[in-house]
Parts: structure tokens; C-alpha cells; sequence
């Protein structure tokens, strides 16, 4: 009979990190594969947990308490791991547009994508175009990641995009762009492969650009 890691997801979504190590543990001895823990438990049990952030029905203190549950069972699991099974799913650079403080909405979603298995470099806010491509060349990222609260700041995110051009980058990475006052129609305005509407699809996007 195939293993259930239902009571795992549960435990993870719930943020009972004992509970969650202590069925890692279990399923270990039972002999249950670690990267079947790993894909069949942990990471659904973040990604409900993603769905609910995302309909307001969990909110960040309860989003943490689960990162937690999972990051100490992933812990568990790491020395029965092959080499490079343990991998990212890639690397994000992070940042809040040059003129804008707002660092809220920046941070659950770097805490949502650290959750879901992305590396993120994460620029702090009002960052200009020229450090994205500062980062972009020293980190080699698979997507530059851009937040704005304020349509002001907003607008600016194509400046971004022209630095990373000039600068030769802009084939290298694809950009995903979010905040309030942010569109889908904005996104393909200026040419951004991603959009979020808020933290949850924030992760779900990246998953859609790395795959591409």
C-alpha cells in the first residue's frame, strides 16, 4: 500500500513541528523513500497552507509557525537524501521599488517563496534599477521578482527591465511583478513574463517560469 502523508501535510499546515518530525521520523523507519516525505507531505502541507493565506483565512503568525513545522522536517530528512535531491527550484532577486518603504507584502512573499523551495536574495526596498542588475550579475538568478505599493513607484518597474537590457541580462532572467496597484495588463504592457496578484500566486507563478 502506497504511503499516506495526509496526517504529515496536516501536521505541517497545522504547525505542530513535533508532531511533523516526529512523523518524518516514523515514516523514515517505516522505510517510506525521503523524497517521497518530502513531495507527497511537506511541500503540499505548505502549499494548502498558501491557498489559505492567499483567501484570508490564515494569516502571517500562522504562515510562520508552518514554515517552521516544515523547515525542521525537511531537516530531518536531509541526511537521507541523495545528493542534489535536496535542490531549490530556483533563485529569486527580491526587491520594492526605488522611492517605495513598503516592505510588508515584500516580505511574506519572500517567506512564502523561501516555504516553497526558492533560494531568495532579497534587496530590501527602495531599490533602483542598477542594483537588480548588480544582483542579476553576481547572483545569476532565474527571475527578478519587483513589488510596488504605490503606482507612483510602480512605474518605474520598467526601468528595471531597460537596465537589465542594456546591461546585456535581460535574456538571462524572467521578471515577475507585483503589489496593489499592479496588473496583469501592466505586466504585459512592459513585457514582464509574470504576474502575482498577491503572495500565495506569488509562488505559483515563479513554479511557472522556472518550468517554462
Amino acid at each position: 500500500m502506497a504511503w499516506d502523508g495526509s496526517a504529515l501535510s496536516d501536521a505541517v499546515q497545522n504547525g505542530d513541528d513535533q508532531t511533523a518530525v516526529q512523523m518524518v521520523k516514523d515514516a523514515l523507519s517505516e522505510g517510506v523513500p525521503a523524497l517521497d516525505i518530502l513531495d507527497g507531505a511537506l511541500v503540499p502541507g505548505i502549499q494548502r497552507l498558501g491557498e489559505l493565506f492567499k483567501d484570508g483565512e490564515v494569516f502571517l503568525p500562522e504562515v510562520l509557525i508552518s514554515c517552521r513545522a516544515m523547515d525542521r522536517g525537511v531537516d530531518e530528512l536531509k541526511p537521507y537524501l541523495a545528493t542534489g535531491k535536496l535542490h531549490k527550484k530556483g533563485k529569486v532577486v527580491l526587491g520594492t521599488m526605488e522611492g517605495d518603504l513598503h516592505d510588508i507584502g515584500k516580505n511574506i512573499v519572500r517567506l512564502m517563496l523561501e516555504c516553497g523551495g526558492f533560494e531568495v536574495i532579497d534587496l530590501g526596498v527602495d531599490v533602483p534599477a542598477s542594483d537588480f542588475v548588480t544582483a542579476v550579475r553576481e547572483h545569476s538568478p532565474n527571475i527578478v521578482a519587483l513589488s510596488a505599493l504605490l503606482t507612483i513607484t510602480m512605474t518605474t518597474m520598467p526601468e528595471v527591465l531597460r537596465a537589465l537590457e542594456q546591461a546585456g541580462l535581460r535574456g538571462n532572467v524572467r521578471v515577475m511583478i507585483g503589489g496593489a496597484p499592479v496588473t496583469r495588463e501592466f505586466a504585459d504592457e512592459i513585457g514582464a513574463e509574470g504576474f502575482a496578484e498577491d503572495c500565495a500566486s506569488a509562488v505559483l507563478e515563479a513554479e511557472r517560469l522556472v518550468a517554462d
